[in-house]
């Protein structure tokens, strides 16, 4: 069953909000990093990308980085830009992006549960990004960006938060980006407790994003309890920073690749290796995929309708049936020689929140030879895969709007 527990938030004061708030370290690069948080010296980017105040040439994970995060995290408690509640709080998050509402409870989830499966997952870490969090995390001596979760709908939890958005939030401001992002706290202790009982009654939590994060809170618990020998499991560091949303409020977007080359064809080539295996129209427009087992695919200029042929599809599987199997494994593998999505430097992944106009434009650019559009997963295919300890292939989902960095920090110590 789900452990969740409150913790004394460090946060920003309400009129700082918008100015510390920033998206996730990962969906960024360096560059992209240093552009956000320009001019802006309150920006979250300085603790969850401290390289940005070092100079352009330096490793991100050379030890320097982590040291400036530290220090970084230090400055921003001196200057009063983070500030830590009184108190052992839960927190209610709501962002809204166009018609898309999402709210979710700001908790602490438990180690030991990642550990066990109760937590369960859909993808493998990568053994660099997950080093990378570990060493971050360690030095900051905090989580200071949450994991995203998804736990099955409880009827009692959404009328709990129901009530306690009809209230006067703490934080209300909207981004640049559109999307609106609204904070309240819970202080009331029975409503505390009785939050934890009937998380405590969820069989399963769900990681939606941030496997690496979650490893790494694993293995700075090892790393702390090792030194520790007065451990007794209920320190800070047992616990890691999460928002847990109800699985009928998330929105899943595709995840789009692009390839470099056609591995030593031409286009005519390639075109009719392709429709051995998928049934190809030719479309006046970009070609956004209506249902599963459909595909867009953009190659010289123009763009084309993929449909999976029938013996293609294997329903009765939960990884193979997905989109991102089929063309990994009927496409990208035997025609593109793309052996190993996860290490292979001749593909890229697109959020689907850029939409066609940056499959086009790699394309375009000559970068790029050909790129395809997916339907999105689902949020019950990745449930039921995750209950059946299944992996997805990588960068199979891409969860949007993303949880804003900077407006809750746990500390571990």
């Amino acid at each position: 069953m789900a452990v969740i527990k409150p913790f004394k938030g460090l946060r920003p004061p309400r009129k700082l909000a918008d100015k510390v708030a920033a998206l996730p370290y990962d969906v960024m690069n360096v560059e992209e990093a240093r552009a956000m948080a320009a001019g802006n010296s309150d920006s979250f980017l300085h603790i969850s990308r401290p390289e940005i105040d070092l100079p352009a040439h330096i490793d991100p994970h050379d030890e320097p980085v982590y040291v400036q995060g530290q220090r970084n995290l230090q400055e921003f408690i001196d200057r009063g830009l983070l500030v830590q509640d009184d108190q052992e709080c839960f927190y209610v998050y709501r962002q809204k992006m166009g018609i898309i509402v999402q709210t979710g409870l700001v908790v602490c989830a438990s180690v030991d549960d990642y550990q066990s499966g109760v937590i369960k997952k859909h993808e493998h870490t990568r053994a660099d990004k997950e080093e990378d969090r570990v060493k971050h995390i360690d030095y900051l001596d905090a989580n200071d960006e949450p994991v995203f979760y998804l736990s099955r709908s409880c009827s009692e939890v959404e009328e709990i938060i129901a009530g306690v958005i009809a209230a006067e939030p703490e934080y209300d401001f909207t981004t640049d980006d559109g999307v609106s992002h609204t904070l309240w706290i819970i202080t009331d202790s029975a409503m505390i407790d009785r939050l934890v009982d009937l998380f405590g009654a969820i069989p399963r939590l769900y990681v939606a994003d941030g496997h690496h994060r979650s490893a790494a809170a694993g293995r700075v618990r090892e790393l702390r309890r090792e030194k520790n020998p007065g451990h007794n499991g209920q320190e800070e560091y047992n616990f890691f920073l999460t928002v847990i949303f109800p699985e009928n409020q998330l929105n899943i977007m595709p995840y789009n690749r692009a390839v470099k080359d056609l591995h030593g064809l031409d286009a005519d080539g390639f075109l009719a290796q392709v429709a051995s295996a998928f049934e190809i129209v030719p479309s006046a427009t970009p070609v956004i995929p209506c249902n599963r087992h459909h595909f867009g695919m953009y190659l010289s200029g123009s763009w084309y309708h993929l449909h999976a042929a029938p013996d293609l599809v294997n329903e009765s599987d939960t990884v193979e049936r997905l989109d991102v199997s089929i063309l990994q494994n009927s496409l990208l593998a035997p025609i593109l020689g793309i052996g190993n999505p996860r290490t292979d430097t001749r593909i890229h992944f697109v959020g689907g929140i850029r939409g066609n106009d940056e499959l086009v434009r790699l394309v375009d650019s000559q970068e790029y030879a050909v790129a395809f559009s997916l339907f999105p997963t689902s949020i019950g295919e990745l449930i039921d895969l995750a209950d059946q300890d299944q992996i997805m292939p990588p960068k199979s989902t891409w969860f949007e709007p993303k949880l804003r960095s900077g407006l809750f920090v746990h500390l571990l110590s």
